[in-house]
């Protein structure tokens, strides 16, 4: 009996490596993504000591992406796609985030292929302001990204990129990768806080100080980085733009980041590594999020996502001998 592999069509717009682990399609639902949220186990279920309110940020939704002027765009292809909205002003750059400024969407997940040293993940997104008063609104956005959170059987660590937008208003359109600057203590990190929850290099994507021109403790500029996304000329019209980060987890190393028809080569370059936290080995969690620079809601919208992993070109080759 002959056996066929067959894929969905809508695979076609991605490049997933060997194993494909999840294909999210929002039109079917949250397929698991949620909310980020701090872990309320202490007293009066109040949240681990951190100088951030962690359980401000804006929420994560289905949407058909209603506009104000433009009634519903839609997704890209379907009606719905996984809506992340801030919920509150920006505080200036060089400080710590304020409450509300940035939404994060989280999926919970394990490793499941051990000998598989890569993951990738990849999405079809768009992103935008809310419509609620006159201009564009590019410079209200602050900055998207995405980091996997990862903790294997020696260290938790958190490969990270994130495209800047804006800072204080003034435009950077420029990415830059998760990694820690030398000499920064947990103090630095967490705001003062010596005891904080978050050691050097965790949850870089609120912790650590950050400086005018867009830079902070836990960044390092990606060489050749600066890009323009397409922002369009009116808040009511969606670009679907499409991203990919691939990781080499037996190396603990980037490798590259590809944005539209760009790719980075980020070989060499590791994340920080941060000693285990309990109770989570084995976790691979991908994780996006939006901030807004202003008092005015910035949104980040995923058509669907891709999360696959495999083997790279050496360990294939061992395979076979």
């Amino acid at each position: 009996m002959q056996k066929f592999l067959s894929y969905e069509r809508g695979l076609e717009k991605f490049h997933p490596l060997e194993n494909v682990v999840v294909y999210d399609d929002f039109d079917r639902g949250f397929n698991g993504w949620l909310d980020l949220t701090p872990n309320f186990v202490y007293d009066g279920f109040t949240q681990q000591p951190s100088r951030i309110d962690l359980g401000s940020w804006g929420p994560a939704m289905i949407s058909n992406a209603p506009m104000r002027l433009a009634a519903s765009s839609g997704s890209m292809e379907g009606t719905y796609s996984l809506k992340l909205s801030t919920r509150g002003p920006a505080a200036p750059y060089e400080e710590q985030p304020a409450p509300g400024s940035m939404s994060v969407a989280i999926k919970r997940l394990t490793g499941v292929e051990p000998t598989h040293d890569l993951i990738q993940i990849e999405a079809w997104y768009s992103y935008t302001v809310k419509q609620d008063r006159p201009g564009i609104g590019e410079s209200d956005v602050r900055a998207i990204g995405f980091f996997f959170d990862i903790q294997d059987e020696e260290h938790r660590w958190q490969p990270t990129v994130r495209y800047v937008s804006s800072a204080n208003g003034a435009p950077v359109h420029r990415w830059q990768l998760g990694k820690v600057r030398d000499g920064v203590t947990r103090s630095d990190w967490c705001f003062g806080l010596d005891e904080g929850w978050e050691a050097p290099g965790i949850d870089v994507i609120w912790s650590g100080r950050r400086y005018s021109d867009g830079s902070g403790d836990g960044f390092e500029w990606i060489d050749g980085g600066e890009q323009r996304l397409v922002f369009n000329e009116s808040p009511d019209k969606l670009n679907w733009m499409y991203f990919r980060l691939l990781v080499d987890v037996k190396r603990r190393e980037y490798v590259e980041l590809q944005s539209m028809d760009r790719t980075f080569d980020l070989r060499g370059i590791s994340p920080t590594l941060a000693p285990c936290y309990e109770g989570i080995t084995n976790l691979i969690n991908p994780v996006f999020w939006v901030e807004t620079d202003s008092d005015r809601a910035v949104e980040l919208y995923l058509d669907s996502v891709v999360y696959s992993t495999g083997r790279s070109a050496e360990r294939k080759e061992n395979a076979s001998c």
